[in-house]
């Protein structure tokens, strides 16, 4: 029995969970850090986005053309966003899966992101760096977690959207 590899990083941010999931999928480009550490793409000008809802897509497109990272496999507004993970060295068929949850908190939402399937790639595989699972997976843990302290800044900036009325 093979033992599920995964990541899991938890934030915070100070916006109802239907605008933390709108900044997550409408934003991503802003909070998704630009460079090779973050982006398959080296060009400057590379964009991630989210393609449509459901059935959808994940994809980064630069002056070279398209690449689909992954297809939306969970659309729910303010609950839950589940898409596939492909790198650009995975091969036809690797696969990984991120479930990312929006869970209502006390000033805000807990955002929980959790990146798992590691263990259907194969031990050497390019994607893991020459490491070792635990060192792998801790490595996967703080690039989530480097895009989520990026999420939590581009939240901050996000105006909400609330309703005043003066009577």
């Amino acid at each position: 029995m093979t033992t599920e590899q995964r990541a899991r990083v938890t934030t915070f941010l100070a916006v109802e969970p239907e605008e933390a999931f709108a900044v997550f999928t409408e934003e991503t480009d802003l909070w998704w850090r630009k460079g090779p550490r973050f982006r398959g793409s080296s060009a400057p000008t590379s964009v991630v986005r989210f393609e449509g809802g459901s059935g959808g897509r994940l994809v980064e497109e630069d002056p070279a053309g398209v690449f689909e990272i992954g297809r939306v496999l969970t659309w729910e507004p303010g609950a839950r966003l589940c898409f596939e993970w492909r790198g650009r060295n995975f091969a036809p068929g690797e696969l990984t899966q991120v479930d990312v949850r929006f869970e209502p908190a006390e000033g805000g939402t807990r955002v929980v992101l959790e990146h798992r399937g590691w263990e259907a790639l194969r031990p050497d595989h390019p994607v893991r760096h020459g490491q070792d699972v635990a060192g792998f997976l801790e490595m996967m843990g703080m690039w989530w977690g480097g895009l989520a302290l990026s999420l939590r800044t581009v939240s901050l900036k996000s105006t909400p959207r609330v309703e005043s009325r003066r009577e």
